[in-house]
């Protein structure tokens, strides 16, 4: 167990957990080969911000890339990634070993890069291709020794992200991992890095690089406003017009003091993050319906003759943006439906309560979002993201989940009582149009409480049956 004494940090690396036992195993196999073995990157970066990594990349100076095969191959299972640039993965662990390694811009977009790996490489040389300066710091296990070349450890203590060197530019994405950083380890960009990140064009960055960076801003920013912020303050949210649209939308100061629409979702975004769940299918879709709804607004917003500023059928305008805003990033359709529904519906909680909704609405609600909890969740993040909002639940979200809960169907719509092999074996009917007419109107007739269970929906279907 290593708690880093001379650097002041409590969380240590953990040398008798699977991953920790094998990492220093390897890198006391690689000094006895006149090596030298660093771990490097984010297992560094996460131990002196006293968190436990599930990952560990070794960096490897002084082994050529055969010797380094060869030699792990005499300690574990292994499989290489890239003889060229000497990376290997260690089967059955988290863990990657990899030559320093120097990278040149060879083309366009995230992977336009020629990659060489140079065992001679000195340790600054190496360091300049990583993002970070807090990602670039490295820890010798064996010496005990921190090695800093471009004042990480101070830049985390002050809570700032500065990128290494000029090379930062070269690949696109890591604005984008800038915008997730700033969110998950509630750090400012450097003034240096922002002006930087203005003169880097989003080139050809495909869907699911974008789609990466996007979902660890949601399901891990501590703070996501943090990155929406970074996004503005860089010019990259020219990229994300719908986003860059909510920016100047006003609101009505006595529902919104807080300010215009981009600033209501970054709080609302904030809220959203307190409250997670920690599943990440659930938070994802969550956190981006939150993120999406009110991409209504600029289409609507008005102020009227009493000088109010009105917003009507945000909601349901706000579709279109959110799809387009999706269509940006994914291609997974389940996900772009499930967060679109939530955006169609989000006013629903806040009027059902006004209006005391019935057990049919509720169950109607249900049909058209299928889980009614994750409503309750973007409308109280929606309410939350204002200035002093009260950070419990909403009255009118408790209401509504309680009234969902007791009809079972917070988490799923209701499920049909009438199947259709009921119809085939109670009245030898076959699958067609018909067939279908009535499993659709014995379904309506249990969404309105008229049928409660399968006598009733035999008997219904029956009638229609012999009409």
């Amino acid at each position: 167990m290593h708690v880093f004494p001379k650097y002041s940090f409590a969380k240590p690396f953990d040398f008798e957990s699977h991953n920790g036992s094998m990492a220093l195993r390897i890198t006391r196999e690689v000094k006895a080969s006149g090596g030298r073995a660093f771990f490097v990157g984010g297992s560094v970066r996460d131990a002196v911000m006293g968190k436990q990594s599930d990952d560990i990349d070794i960096e490897v100076y002084g082994i050529e890339s055969e010797m380094l095969e060869k030699l792990l191959q005499q300690i574990t299972m292994i499989s290489c990634v890239g003889k060229s640039f000497g990376v290997f993965i260690v089967k059955g662990y988290s863990i990657d070993v990899a030559l320093p390694r120097t990278e040149s811009k060879s083309g366009i977009g995230h992977k336009g890069f020629s990659v060489q790996g140079d065992h001679m490489l000195s340790i600054e040389d190496a360091a300049k291709r990583r993002d970070f300066t807090i990602n670039a710091m490295l820890w010798d296990p064996i010496a005990d020794e921190l090695h800093d070349p471009f004042n990480g450890l101070e830049d985390l203590r002050l809570g700032i992200l500065r990128h290494c060197s000029p090379q930062f530019s070269e690949d696109p994405l890591r604005v984008l991992r800038a915008m997730q950083f700033a969110a998950r380890f509630e750090m400012t960009v450097a003034s240096e890095t922002i002006l930087l990140c203005r003169g880097i064009s989003i080139e050809n960055l495909p869907k699911e690089r974008l789609f990466e960076e996007w979902k660890k801003l949601i399901i891990l920013g501590k703070k996501p406003s943090l990155g929406l912020q970074f996004l503005s303050d860089c010019r990259w949210i020219d990229y994300f017009p719908e986003v860059r649209a909510l920016q100047g939308c006003p609101q009505d100061a006595h529902w919104h003091p807080e300010g215009d629409v981009f600033t209501h979702t970054a709080l609302a975004l904030d809220a959203f993050a307190k409250a997670r769940i920690h599943d990440e299918r659930e938070d994802f879709v969550v956190g981006l319906a939150v993120l999406c709804h009110d991409f209504g607004k600029p289409l609507c917003t008005y102020t009227d003759e009493e000088g109010r500023i009105r917003s009507p059928n945000h909601e349901n305008l706000g579709e279109i943006p959110a799809r387009t805003f999706l269509k940006r990033i994914t291609e997974e359709k389940a996900l772009t439906e499930d967060v679109v529904k939530l955006v169609l519906h989000h006013m629903k909680p806040s009027a059902f309560f006004r209006n005391k909704a019935g057990d049919t609405a509720i169950r109607r609600l249900s049909t058209a979002i299928e889980r009614i909890d994750r409503l309750i969740r973007v409308d109280a993040a929606d309410h939350q993201g204002r200035l002093n909002a009260n950070p419990d639940m909403p009255e009118h979200s408790r209401w509504l989940l309680e009234r969902a809960n007791a009809l079972s169907v917070a988490q799923e719509k209701p499920k049909p009582i009438l199947l259709g092999r009921h119809l085939i074996n109670q009245f030898n009917m076959k699958p067609g149009p018909e067939f279908s007419r009535i499993l659709d109107t014995v379904y309506e007739q249990q969404i309105e409480g008229k049928i409660v269970n399968l006598d009733e929906a035999l008997a219904f279907a029956k009638t229609m049956i012999l009409q």
